[in-house]
């Protein structure tokens, strides 16, 4: 295994928080540990620069000093759809660019723990998803699962497609984004009973996460 792809039920539950504290987990078990967003949309000029947080944050948690361009090779400004963003902005997001930039990146570490965008299904461009970047990466894929209302629905439609498209699924993290939510443990239960991955973590809610109390929630090896 080179790398790990993260991927999410869908935006908004946390895959850069996970990533980071597998990225903290990794760095206890491997000297090199590399980071890449592949493609942002949402971001802002940082030193000259167009950044996405979310890339931000991953350049900081690995142990590799790895150029900004390498760790997100396709970085847009509005914070919408990354192919309305492309679109918008006249770039086409070219996986085989992708994969070279990764390949690169590969070279240089032990690891490479890699970011998706939006969920499994999230357009690139006209033709390509998430999904098909996981594909060509060819990497174990680990599922986000936001704990909160409709989780179940989403997580095992998403679960299935993953498997329908022949990526090797590593397993699943719940992240609980809802501190509200009713019935956690048996919805947690019910995710364990139906997906036959295993679970591979449960982080807590937290306002202020701190990565190195919530990556000793991980079960990854």
């Amino acid at each position: 295994m080179k790398g790990i792809f993260i991927t999410g039920t869908d935006t908004g539950v946390g895959k850069t928080l996970v990533a980071r504290a597998i990225v903290h987990v990794m760095r206890k078990q491997y000297d090199k540990v590399g980071v890449m967003k592949p493609v942002a949309s949402g971001a802002v000029f940082q030193n000259g620069l167009l950044q996405n947080e979310d890339a931000v944050q991953l350049q900081k948690a690995c142990n590799v000093p790895l150029p900004y361009a390498l760790i997100n090779p396709y970085c847009f400004s509005p914070a919408i759809a990354p192919h309305i963003a492309a679109d918008l902005e006249g770039v086409a997001v070219d996986i085989k660019h992708i994969q070279t930039c990764y390949a690169n990146i590969a070279q240089q570490v032990d690891v490479v723990v890699v970011e998706g965008a939006g969920g499994w299904l999230a357009p690139l461009n006209s033709t390509d998803t998430i999904e098909s970047l996981a594909q060509a990466l060819a990497i174990p894929v680990v599922l986000v699962i936001g704990l909160r209302l409709g989780c179940l629905n989403h997580a095992l439609l998403t679960i299935n497609a993953m498997y329908r498209s022949g990526v090797s699924v590593l397993g699943w993290i719940g992240n609980s984004i809802d501190p509200d939510f009713q019935y956690r443990d048996k919805n947690i239960s019910a995710l364990k009973q139906r997906i036959a991955a295993p679970c591979l973590g449960l982080l807590p809610f937290s306002e202020n996460p701190d990565i190195a109390v919530l990556a000793p929630h991980l079960q990854i090896n």
